[in-house]
């Protein structure tokens, strides 16, 4: 069933995304987001919440399979897409060999440049410039600590709202329309994170 009145936020059921310490993060800040795949309730949801962990490869068969890669380039809400969740928000992704993803946002994912001083994947508390316009960090400074867990990145381009550096500047966020994209892990990232949900529930 679809059409309707909006439904409250959902987050979508890639399959395989771990998506507790989300859940949790948004239930502190009083929203409940029930995880589905039903096009119904995402086609009629307020806002949409896409995350990822894995293979950029993986997530897009799942939501090919599901049926959900089309109905979420056809989504007129607000969109999060959450580390390879915003990934997949991209053109293309050179991940395991490289793979089309879901075309929303100009530009190509690559792999970050490893060095012995700097291991991929990236993990850990990166400080992130931040678009002082742009409406996911309203009420935050111009810079601000987030937490990443990637290999992965988006070069900086036009939609990027937000940069952090690991061995060179990489897109830690990105508006395009209607679907925004975090490469860091707002759910994990404390106050600062908090806000960013917060703010996005309030697009």
């Amino acid at each position: 069933m679809s059409g309707g009145p909006a439904a409250g936020p959902v987050i979508v059921d890639s399959g395989g995304a771990n998506i507790s310490s989300l859940r949790f993060a948004l239930g502190r800040i009083g929203c409940n987001a029930p995880l589905t795949a039903d096009p119904g309730l995402i086609t009629s949801a307020s806002h949409v919440f896409l995350p990822g962990v894995g293979a950029a490869d993986d997530a897009m068969r799942r939501l090919e399979e599901r049926g959900l890669a089309d109905l979420v380039r056809g989504l007129t809400q607000p969109v999060l897409g959450i580390c390879l969740g915003m990934q997949l928000l991209f053109e293309y992704s050179a991940e395991d060999g490289g793979r089309a993803c879901l075309g929303l946002v100009p530009g190509r994912v690559e792999k970050i440049p490893a060095a012995p001083d700097r291991p991929v994947p990236h993990m850990g508390w990166n400080l992130t410039s931040l678009a002082a316009d742009s409406p996911l960090f309203a009420g935050l400074p111009g810079a601000a600590h987030f937490y990443y867990v990637h290999g992965y990145a988006a070069p900086v381009g036009p939609d990027t709202v937000a940069v952090a550096d690991y061995g060179g500047e990489f897109t830690a966020a990105v508006s395009h329309g209607n679907f925004h994209g975090a490469q860091f892990h707002p759910e994990r990232s404390g106050p600062a994170g908090a806000r960013v949900l917060q703010n996005f529930l309030a697009l």
